[in-house]
C-alpha cells in the first residue's frame, strides 16, 4: 500500500473511531504515519511522475498518476502495477511525490511502474461514480460500462502509451479498491497476470461493512458515509470537511438515532444518495444481488492472491468468499489464499504481532510482505524464482502458527457440535435429559448490551478479540461453557449455530459470540493495551447477527410467532483457531449489540427503516436445550 493510501486510510478509521475535527495531516506526517516510507526525495530522485486522463470507451477521462522508474529503457523494462481507488490518488500535481510506492517498501525498492487511478465520478476522474457499480455481463457496444471494462480500457491505453514496460500487469488494493482489483479480474485484459484483491468488499448485504445477513452495522456505516458519500459539485483533490458530532460515546449518541429515519433527519438531510438507496431496499432484491461480487468470479485468468485478515471487522466475508467463487468457478486457475491474525488492512501497515491485547508471538505482517506478497508479484511480473506457495497460506490463532494447506478449508477435518446445556453447560454430547427447558432474558431496547466495553464512537477494529467478561454480565446475556479443555482442539471452518429460539414480540436479532476463555493463572504477557488481567480472560474469536426476520430467506423476511419454538440457523465467517488444554470454549447468545448493529424494534414492521418509535419495545427471548429442541453450535475440528 502506498504511503497516501495508507494514511487515508488511517484517516478514515480514525474517521469512524472518533469523528474528529482535525485537519487533514501534512504530507510529511502522512508519510511518517505510513510507516516504512522513503523520503519524498528518494521517491523523486528514482521515479519520473505523468499524471494522464485516460480515456474510457463512452469517452469518460480517468485521471491516472503514473511513477516511472528513471532507468527504465528498451533494455531494462518493468511491468506496471495498477491500483484504482475511490479514496483519491493524493499528492496531485506531477512535482509532487509520495513517499511510498506500491503495496509495501519491497516494492518501491525493486521498481516497477507504478499506476494509481480516481475511478470513475471521485476526485479528478470524469463521470458518475456508482457504489459497488454493478457488473455487466455480456457487455455491447461503448456506452455499456462496468469496473470491469474501465479497468481492461485503462490497461490497453497504459500499454500503448507508457514507455519500458514488459508487457505484463498486476494489480493489488485493499478494501474498496479491493473490489476494483476482483472487478479487474473478471473479464481480463490479456496482460493482467497477477491480481491481489485484499480485504476486497464482496456483498454489502450477506456480510461486508455495512449489513451481516440483513443487519445494519450502525457504527461502521454512519461515519464512513458522512464521508464518502456527500455528492462531488466538480473535480477536486479534497476530502469533505468531517461531521463535528460533539462527543467519542457512540452508545449515547446512537440511542439518540433510533429510529433510523433520525439519520437523514438530522445530519444526512437527503444528500448521501447511498443512505437513500440503502433505505429504500430493506430486503435482498435486485438492487444488492447484482451489486454481488462473488458469483461473477469465473473462468479467472490472472494468477490471483486474496488476502484477508481473521479480524478483519469491515471485509472478512469479502475476502472468503472471493477466494471461494473464484476458486470453485475457474477450473484450472490459479487462485490461493492468505489469512492472518488481522484487522482491515493491517497486513500491510503494522507488524502483526499484535491485536488489542492479544499477542500472535511473531511480526505476522512482516512476514506476509516479505515472504508472500512480493515474491507473489515478482514471480510472475518479473520472472523471479517460483515460491510454490500453497493454495492456503492461513494462521492458526489460538497456537500461532503459519499452516500451509492445499485447499481451504482443508479436507481433514470432522464436523463436531457443541450443545447448550441447562446451568450454562457447553459439551459435544446433546442433552439426554433436561429439568429446565430453556433459559430467558428480556431484550431491552431502551439498554442494549454494548459491542464493547471501551468509550468509542465507532466499530473499533480491537472489538473482534475483545474481552467479553463484562458484557457476559449482563442479564441480557446468556453463557455457556466448556470445562478446561485435557488437550488442544483446533477448529477450520466456518461456525454455524442451530438454535431453538422464542421470543414474545415478532422480531428479533440472534447474536452468537463463540469466546475463548484463558485459564485464571493465564500469565501476563509483557506487553498490553488495556488494564484488564488476561487471567480469565474471555477473548472473542468469532461473533456474528442474524436478523431474525431473514432466518428463512433474506429476500423474503418473515415475522415470529409469539413465544413458539422456532429453529434459527446461519452461517458465520470461517475460523482457524486452537482452543490450548486448560482452556474453555464459551458461547455468548444476546439479542442487541449497540450501536456496532442498529436496534431490532422487535416487533415485526415491513421496513425496519421506516420504524417509528412506538415501534419499539421489550421482548422476553428464550434459548432452549431440552432433547426435543436442542440448541447446538457446528464446528469443523481440524485431525492431527
Amino acid at each position: 500500500m502506498r504511503g497516501w493510501q495508507l494514511a487515508l486510510l488511517t484517516l478514515l478509521l480514525g474517521l469512524l473511531a472518533t469523528v474528529s475535527t482535525a485537519a487533514v495531516p501534512s504530507l510529511s506526517e502522512r508519510q511518517e504515519k505510513a510507516g516504512g516510507a522513503q523520503p519524498a526525495s528518494w521517491v523523486s530522485e528514482n521515479y519520473a511522475k505523468r499524471e494522464y486522463r485516460v480515456p474510457m470507451r463512452d469517452g469518460v477521462r480517468l485521471f491516472t498518476a503514473v511513477y516511472i522508474p528513471k532507468d527504465a529503457s528498451p533494455a531494462n523494462t518493468y511491468p506496471i502495477l495498477f491500483n484504482r481507488t475511490p479514496y483519491g490518488v493524493s499528492p496531485y500535481g506531477e512535482s509532487d511525490y509520495p513517499g511510498l510506492l506500491g503495496p509495501s517498501e519491497l516494492f518501491t525498492r525493486s521498481k516497477y511502474i507504478f499506476v494509481y487511478q480516481d475511478v470513475r465520478g471521485r476526485f479528478m476522474s470524469e463521470g458518475e461514480f456508482v457504489n459497488m457499480r454493478p457488473y455487466i455481463p455480456g457487455k455491447s457496444g461503448p456506452s455499456s460500462i462496468d469496473e470491469s471494462s474501465d479497468a481492461y480500457d485503462t490497461i490497453d491505453w497504459l500499454l500503448k502509451n507508457v514507455s519500458f514496460h514488459n508487457g505484463k500487469v498486476g494489480m493489488w488494493g485493499i478494501s474498496y479498491p479491493g473490489f476494483y482489483v476482483s472487478e479487474g479480474m473478471i473479464d481480463a485484459h490479456p496482460a493482467l497476470r497477477a491480481v491481489s484483491p485484499q480485504g476486497p468488499i464482496g456483498d454489502w448485504f450477506l456480510g461486508d461493512d455495512f449489513h451481516h445477513n440483513g443487519a445494519l452495522y450502525l457504527a461502521h456505516m454512519f461515519a464512513f458515509m458522512y464521508s464518502f458519500g456527500q455528492p462531488r459539485a466538480e473535480l477536486t483533490t479534497k476530502w469533505p470537511a468531517p461531521l463535528n458530532l460533539g462527543t467519542s460515546d457512540g452508545y449515547e449518541f446512537f440511542q439518540k438515532l433510533e429510529p433510523l429515519s433520525l439519520i437523514d433527519e438530522k445530519y444526512y438531510r437527503h444528500v448521501i444518495a447511498w443512505w437513500e438507496q440503502m433505505a429504500a431496499h430493506p430486503n435482498y432484491d435486485s438492487f444488492w444481488k447484482m451489486r454481488s461480487v462473488p458469483q461473477f468470479l469465473r473462468d479467472i485468468k490472472p494468477a490471483a492472491l486474496v488476502v484477508g485478515g481473521w479480524f478483519d471487522a469491515e471485509d472478512l466475508w469479502g475476502s472468503l468468499h472471493s477466494y471461494d467463487s473464484a476458486n470453485r468457478q475457474s477450473p484450472g486457475g490459479n487462485v490461493r489464499l492468505v489469512m492472518g491474525p488481522w484487522c482491515h488492512g493491517c497486513w500491510a501497515r503494522s507488524d502483526g504481532d499484535q491485536l488489542g491485547d492479544i499477542l500472535f508471538g511473531a511480526k505476522t505482517s512482516v512476514f506476509y510482505r516479505e515472504r508472500i506478497e512480493f515474491p507473489f508479484f515478482e514471480h510472475y511480473l518479473k520472472g523471479k524464482d517460483d515460491t510454490h506457495l500453497p493454495e492456503a497460506y492461513v494462521f492458526e490463532t489460538g497456537s500461532n502458527q503459519w499452516h500451509m494447506y492445499d485447499a481451504w478449508p482443508p479436507p481433514n477435518v470432522e464436523k463436531v457440535s457443541l450443545y447448550l446445556g441447562q446451568n450454562g453447560a457447553l459439551a459435544f454430547a446433546p442433552p439426554k435429559h433436561a429439568t429446565t427447558a430453556y433459559d430467558e432474558y428480556v431484550s431491552d431496547p431502551a439498554k442494549p448490551v454494548p459491542f464493547s466495553t471501551a468509550i468509542a464512537f465507532g466499530m473499533t477494529r480491537e472489538y473482534m478479540t475483545g474481552d467479553q467478561r463484562l458484557l457476559g454480565r449482563r442479564t441480557d446475556v446468556l453463557t455457556y461453557q466448556t470445562e478446561p479443555l485435557d488437550h488442544d482442539i483446533t477448529f477450520a471452518g466456518p461456525v454455524r449455530p442451530s438454535l431453538s429460539v422464542s421470543t414474545s414480540g415478532t422480531d428479533s436479532d440472534w447474536i452468537v459470540k463463540l469466546i475463548d476463555v484463558y485459564p485464571d493463572d493465564y500469565p501476563e504477557p509483557a506487553r498490553k493495551t488495556s488494564g484488564a488481567p488476561m487471567a480469565g480472560y474471555q477473548q472473542l474469536v468469532r461473533g456474528e447477527d442474524m436478523r431474525g426476520r431473514f432466518r428463512e430467506s433474506y429476500e423474503h423476511p418473515e415475522a415470529f410467532t409469539p413465544d413458539a419454538v422456532t429453529r434459527v440457523e446461519y452461517v458465520m465467517p470461517d475460523i482457524n483457531h486452537t482452543f490450548l488444554r486448560g482452556h474453555r470454549i464459551m458461547v455468548q447468545i444476546q439479542s442487541t449489540w449497540f450501536p456496532l448493529v442498529d436496534l431490532n424494534p422487535q416487533k415485526f414492521v415491513p421496513d425496519i427503516y421506516k420504524a417509528t418509535a412506538a415501534d419499539f419495545q421489550r421482548a422476553a427471548e428464550r434459548v432452549y436445550h431440552s432433547p426435543e429442541n436442542s440448541s447446538r453450535i457446528d464446528l469443523w475440528m481440524l485431525k492431527r
